[in-house]
């Protein structure tokens, strides 16, 4: 399974998935693309969204920033799924005050409606952190249409998720692997702040925060260790 981060959709990853030998789950997360929004939104809220769609059995989990902490959220067994392996790529791992008082504000504002697709199309992409050329509004499953315009397909309250408890997730994971892993160049999770929280962290050299969209081939060395 493919979680994709804050503001983005499940085609951020459509480079990646040829890169696996079997199958995949790619869902959008509650609230982004084509999936509902929740009345509350929390990191067990987003888990237990997403651990229907997964079927029996063992199951590797990939995610990214958001998903990241879903996907760790998932390994503890708390949410009736079986994942066997689950790696964590570029979660923001230190948060300060106000960062989170901007996020809280972020969430408390209306969605920006536009006149133009293409003006949604480039907001969207900048919520996203993914460039436009990348696809994120993929099949306008990044948008919302309507009779007052053009609007990013995300529900701003996502952003009081708050701070996620990384240390206390990666202690209950039952998934073998464990794993954090962040670009060289990852500003929101810097390789000090990643190997002070996972020791085995993989640090991914030439790749900044969106490594799987900038180069899906150097998320290698992680998926390798999902296998």
């Amino acid at each position: 399974m493919l979680l994709h981060g804050l503001g983005a959709t499940g085609e951020v990853w459509r480079e990646v998935v040829p890169r696996w030998p079997g199958s995949w789950i790619v869902p959008d997360l509650p609230g982004h693309g084509r999936s509902d929004p929740l009345t509350r939104y929390s990191f067990g809220a987003l888990a237990a969204a997403v651990a229907p769609a997964i079927p029996a059995g063992p199951v590797a989990v990939l995610g990214h920033s958001l998903g990241g902490v879903v996907a760790l959220a998932l390994a503890s067994g708390w949410f009736g799924v079986e994942v066997r392996a689950v790696a964590g790529l570029g979660v923001k791992l230190l948060w300060t005050p106000e960062e989170l008082a901007k996020a809280a504000e972020v969430a408390r504002r209306p969605p920006k409606v536009f006149d133009s697709r293409e003006d949604a199309e480039a907001w969207a992409s900048r919520l996203a952190g993914v460039p436009l050329s990348e696809g994120v509004t993929g099949a306008d499953g990044g948008l919302g249409g309507g009779p007052g315009g053009w609007r990013a397909a995300l529900d701003p309250a996502a952003f009081a998720v708050g701070a996620p408890d990384v240390p206390g997730l990666l202690a209950v994971s039952k998934a073998d692997p464990t794993v954090l892993a962040a670009g060289a160049d990852d500003h929101m999770c810097p390789p000090a702040d990643l190997l002070a929280a996972d020791p085995n962290g993989l640090v991914l050299p030439g790749v900044g925060h969106n490594a799987h969209v900038e180069a899906p081939s150097a998320l290698d060395p992680v998926l390798e260790l999902l296998r």
